[in-house]
Parts: structure tokens; sequence; C-alpha cells
């Protein structure tokens, strides 16, 4: 159980820094990305709960179906597919156009 413990721990300090908003300093990519990184750790976290080693991938579609085994996976869940872009579009400087707190929202 503890493994599966820190995963939704790392989730949760993930997700808390995806909610800092307070900053000029603080780019909305990275946000983006913090956000990503609390449902793709959560959700592993999650599979851990059930005996499964998750897949190394940033794809929280793949994630999710394969959490679809043992939860049922929500319209509402089934939105975080789109932060899938983050953790490797948008983690470093780059050709992209820069995020924007419509975006961010």
């Amino acid at each position: 159980m503890e493994r599966y413990e820190s995963w939704i721990s790392r989730a949760k300090s993930s997700l808390e820094i995806a909610k800092t908003r307070n900053s000029n300093l603080v780019h909305y990519e990275d946000l983006c990305y913090q956000a990503q990184q609390a449902v793709e750790k959560a959700i592993k976290g999650i599979l851990i709960y059930y005996n499964v080693e998750p897949q190394f991938t940033h794809d929280i579609g793949f994630l999710l179906e394969e959490l679809g085994a043992y939860v049922t996976i929500s319209d509402e869940m089934k939105k975080a597919i789109k932060l899938t872009k983050y953790p490797v579009q948008t983690r470093y400087p780059g050709e992209y156009d820069d995020i924007t707190k419509k975006d961010y929202g």
C-alpha cells in the first residue's frame, strides 16, 4: 500500500503546484505540465492499488483505458485527455504557441 500512497501523494503535490496562479514568473505551460503530471500520477497510483504495473507513458487516454478495467471512467475524467500534450510538447521552450490563461483555465 505504501507505493500506492506515494504516487497519490506526488499527484497531490503536482496538483498544488498546478494551482499556482499568483506569480507573473510562472508560465502557463508549466502549470499545465503540472496538471498533466497530477492526473498521470493519480491514475498510475490507482492502477498500482489494483496491482497493475502502469505503462511508461504520459498518454492520459491510454492510462484511462487501462484504468477502465477497474473503475468506471466518467466523461468528466475523459476531459483530462487534453492534458496529454503538455509533458512532451510544452515542457521545454520550443516551437509551439504560448499557452494562455484561457487555455490553462
